[in-house]
């Protein structure tokens, strides 16, 4: 069961019951991933920008990680990615 915490949403209950899965195959001496966060629907609030800061996590911090040892982990709510989505969708 995942719990959250959004300032940018009324129900505060949106992702609870919600599943994240990361499904990690080979692919040509490579590996693929695929990442799903099962239950988070269109109908929810969160979805668009939950859609947008999953995109920048997996596109950017985790393959940060996985190339150089250093992503870019939400430490603080106002610093790195989370700051950029916060200005993007103009939540404060």
């Amino acid at each position: 069961m995942l719990d959250n915490y959004f300032k940018f949403t009324e129900d505060k209950e949106e992702w609870i019951g919600t599943k994240i899965v990361f499904d990690l195959l080979p692919k040509g001496g490579q590996t693929e991933l695929t990442f799903t966060h099962e239950g988070l629907v269109p109908q929810y609030e969160c979805f668009e920008i939950c859609r947008d800061a999953w995109t920048s996590y997996i596109t950017r911090s985790l393959r940060e990680l996985a190339e150089t040892g250093k992503g870019q982990p939400n430490v603080k709510e106002d610093e790195g990615i989370n700051a950029e989505l916060d200005k993007k969708w103009k939540i404060a």
